[in-house]
């Protein structure tokens, strides 16, 4: 039998409340929860933008993990985020990640 354990505090659209609560196995329930089964190249852009938050403790804007995805997989990359995470990077990718929502931010 499996032990659930209790989800962190996320915001009302379901980001979390702190990233730092933020774990690979948490990144897994989230995108279940998005019907998104994670792949490689899923998480070379979540290990992105997390590391890339961790150093200047700023969630990434969507064209720093596109050029980091067109290093790592080629030109083809700027549609490969959308592929990854069709409702967007808003929506999935940073909520997958463990970013907060980012404020201001109108597209996915």
């Amino acid at each position: 039998m499996e032990v659930t354990k209790e989800l962190p505090a996320t915001d009302d659209e379901g980001y979390l409340i702190d990233p730092a609560d933020w774990s690979e196995q948490l990144a897994e329930v989230l995108a279940q929860q998005e019907s998104i089964a994670l792949t490689e190249p899923h998480w070379d852009a979540i290990r992105f933008m997390r590391e890339f938050y961790q150093e200047h403790q700023v969630i990434p804007d969507v064209r720093f993990v596109v050029r980091h995805l067109a290093a790592r997989f080629g030109a083809a990359s700027r549609n490969m985020m959308f592929e990854l995470f069709p409702y967007g990077y808003v929506k999935q990718a940073c909520r997958i990640a463990g970013m907060r929502r980012p404020r201001g931010w109108s597209t996915g």
